[in-house]
């Protein structure tokens, strides 16, 4: 036994440590480093040009929004490059200076911040109690919040309408608020709950046997630990609120239509009010731009969390 163990255990006394630096990594030639660096640089090469491209039409709006009506129908957005001198803030001036598009931008933000604020925190609360508190029917409630993600919100428009004919919520700001929550919740409760149960249970026994109350488990506990998730459903509520078209033209008057509506309604043939169009289609992206940016590690960090598990 000692005769054929010996030679293995120099063979592994004698084998180099693994590693990219080490005597046991594989030898590669200097042409085979010269294709891996230019392979590396390819791809690189490759994302710009990929990210150039999907950026080309965001650029085609940005530099039509700073040109004259009359110079949009002449010629096309590139030859900006050409003629920079003919670069005007008139088209931004003007949309500032109409009452109707301010009070639409005013009527997109009454309507996108009360409904992503309510959907986070009744979204949190409730992914809480699904998650770590024990009532009756507890698991049967959370299927039915499930079984409510598939149903398309073309199919609830017309009933919910019907229902708010009734009332003096029709065609009110409120209306909508209400209609981005009925279906918003679902989608904020399965996420939160999904990463409030992945929480060590360890952690919530040692802060109750601290003496911390269900309150004080969720605000020094969940809700720290939580943070990147919740940041990322407000992110996702925030953007899809603030683009929403179809609720908006069911249930919004003409006295609290947002952005979306509005520029809508300027779309009276192609080609026309192009100008118009552009420059407020371009401040309409600014809000979303930065809270994105704002927020962004906040949401690689909850998009990351169920991916290393």
């Amino acid at each position: 036994m000692s005769a054929h163990a010996e030679p293995a255990a120099s063979a592994q006394e004698g084998a180099a440590p693994p590693g990219p630096g080490g005597e046991g990594a594989p030898h590669r030639s200097p042409a085979a480093r010269l294709v891996a660096r230019a392979g590396s640089g390819l791809v690189q090469v490759l994302l710009i040009l990929i990210a150039l491209f999907w950026m080309v039409p965001t650029l085609g709006l940005l530099f039509s929004s700073l040109r004259s009506s009359a110079d949009n129908a002449a010629s096309g957005w590139w030859t900006v490059f050409t003629e920079p001198a003919r670069i005007t803030l008139r088209n931004y001036a003007n949309l500032l200076d109409n009452p109707d598009f301010v009070a639409s931008f005013a009527n997109t933000v009454l309507i996108t911040v009360p409904s992503t604020l309510i959907i986070v925190v009744v979204a949190a609360l409730a992914a809480y109690a699904f998650a770590w508190l024990e009532f009756p029917g507890r698991d049967w409630l959370f299927l039915g919040v499930v079984g409510l993600l598939v149903v398309p919100i073309q199919v609830a428009l017309v009933p919910i309408s019907r229902l708010y004919g009734g009332t003096p919520l029709y065609g009110s700001i409120p209306a909508v608020v209400l209609f981005h929550v009925g279906f918003g919740l679902p989608f904020g409760i399965f996420l939160l709950r999904n990463f409030f149960a992945s929480i060590p249970r360890d952690l919530l026994e040692a802060a109750r046997m601290d003496g911390g109350t269900e309150p004080t488990v969720f605000r020094r506990v969940i809700l720290p630990l939580g943070g990147p998730a919740i940041a990322s459903l407000g992110i996702f509520q925030f953007l899809w609120v603030w683009n929403d078209l179809l609720v908006a033209l069911v249930f919004a008057a003409e006295t609290s239509r947002p952005m979306t509506v509005a520029l809508q309604s300027e779309m009276r043939q192609f080609g026309a009010n192009i100008d118009v169009i552009a420059s407020g289609a371009f401040l309409s992206m600014i809000v979303p731009l930065l809270v994105f940016f704002a927020f962004q590690r906040y949401f690689v960090q909850g998009v990351m969390a169920g991916a290393v598990k």
